[in-house]
């Protein structure tokens, strides 16, 4: 992306304010925090430093980031240090990613009821692959994974699934040996999707008897009995969706998928093009068609779209189940590694300089003078926060809800 094309936080300066003002759009305290504290990223607002070419003498300001999770700009360094961790985890092994998606219906309810319907989800689709792969009919085996959860498309349309990464094998119920999946096939899509639609719907329909749901606008005829069991008999009798890809071909492969995929939002500062009074120009991936293609929102849809995928505070996107469990992650790994190298398969340690590196946000990070393209920049002063009262007016000061 170029240095003079708008980023989140500038979308969020300019139509931010127009945004709250507009009835019809409603704005919870939850996002309502992050708009304040994405808006002032970057920004005077949070101080910084004042940096000073030796070369030629021009001074230019760093801001400092806001560290939120929802911000784009500050997803860099939190996604390096953990990709860090994971290069030293990945085995010798193909590995697999399945998608666990909702239908439409299901989405709506999730918006009034995240937490609870998120939770759900990322529990339904992990018991469902470890209850399937410890079936002696297909991979017979106690396996380990790691789980994302996304709740966008590429036009920010909400839409909750779940990303799981899975080694291609795992140990034998008595852990004497690794049980090997077949090279281009892990488990079998129709027997999951299957199995996924009935415990999330029986999840489902325990959250609703204790009183954990609320119902309110599309999801209102939900609220009686009557409504909420046609609604759950209208789910069980259609077709889910829960689909393979094709495997990674080593644990490097594995580690550029992550990079790109694990530490992300709903849309990058690289995506959007252009903010003029027309809206916001972005750009997205059309699968259908088979490339990249761009789209204009008026500036408060865009912010709306961006909102609802807003997480509910200390809410956990990236979780690992069975062997990757965290107590007892670092023994399995390593009886896994030993097992394997008994097979013959070495151990395979994947260079971190494969994960995508960050771009640069700020002069410091870039350490070459910008102007001259010769001399270092070197810290000559810091900067104090101040105000910034075109938006803490409209918008109360937030904590960082990451």
């Amino acid at each position: 992306m170029h240095e003079d094309t708008p980023t989140l936080g500038d979308v969020i300066r300019r139509f931010g304010p127009a945004l709250l003002d507009r009835s019809g759009v409603g704005v919870t305290p939850a996002q309502r925090a992050v708009l304040t504290t994405l808006g002032r990223c970057h920004t005077a607002a949070l101080g910084g430093h004042l940096y000073r070419c030796d070369s030629c003498g021009t001074e230019l300001p760093a801001y400092n980031g806001c560290g939120n999770r929802h911000c784009p700009s500050c997803l860099g360094h939190k996604s390096a240090q953990w990709l860090q961790a994971r290069a030293e985890e990945l085995l010798p092994v193909s590995y697999f990613h399945v998608v666990f998606t909702v239908p439409t219906e299901i989405a709506a309810l999730a918006l009034g009821n995240k937490k609870v319907v998120y939770q759900i989800l990322l529990r339904a689709a992990a018991e469902t692959l470890l209850e399937v792969a410890a079936n002696p009919a297909h991979l017979g085996a106690d396996i380990g994974f790691l789980a994302i959860l996304h709740t966008w498309t590429q036009t920010l349309i909400h839409h909750p699934h779940v990303h799981c990464v899975v080694p291609g094998g795992g140990l034998a119920p008595d852990g004497s040996r690794w049980v090997p999946s077949r090279d281009a096939f892990f488990l079998p899509v129709r027997v999951l999707a299957s199995l996924f639609r009935g415990k999330f719907l029986a999840f489902l329909q325990k959250a609703q008897q204790t009183g954990a749901l609320r119902f309110a606008g599309a999801t209102a005829d939900l609220a009686t009995p009557a409504g909420f069991t046609a609604f759950l008999k209208a789910q069980r009798d259609r077709a889910w969706v829960v689909y393979a890809k094709a495997p990674f071909g080593s644990p490097e492969q594995v580690l550029k998928y992550l990079a790109r995929y694990t530490h992300r939002v709903a849309i990058s500062d690289r995506r959007i093009l252009s903010m003029d009074d027309n809206g916001v120009t972005f750009r997205y991936r059309d699968n259908a068609a088979g490339g990249q293609k761009s789209m204009t929102l008026d500036g408060v849809e865009f912010l709306r779209r961006f909102l609802l995928h807003v997480l509910p505070t200390g809410f956990v996107r990236i979780r690992y189940y069975g062997l990757l469990a965290n107590r007892y992650r670092t023994q399995n790994l390593e009886r896994c590694r030993t097992l394997l190298e008994a097979r013959g398969q070495a151990r395979s340690a994947p260079s971190r300089s494969e994960a995508t590196e960050p771009r640069p946000t700020s002069p410091k990070e870039r350490g070459r003078c910008t102007v001259c393209g010769v001399g270092q920049l070197v810290v000559v002063s810091s900067l104090t926060p101040v105000a910034d009262p075109d938006l803490t007016a409209t918008v109360p000061v937030a904590r960082d809800t990451s």
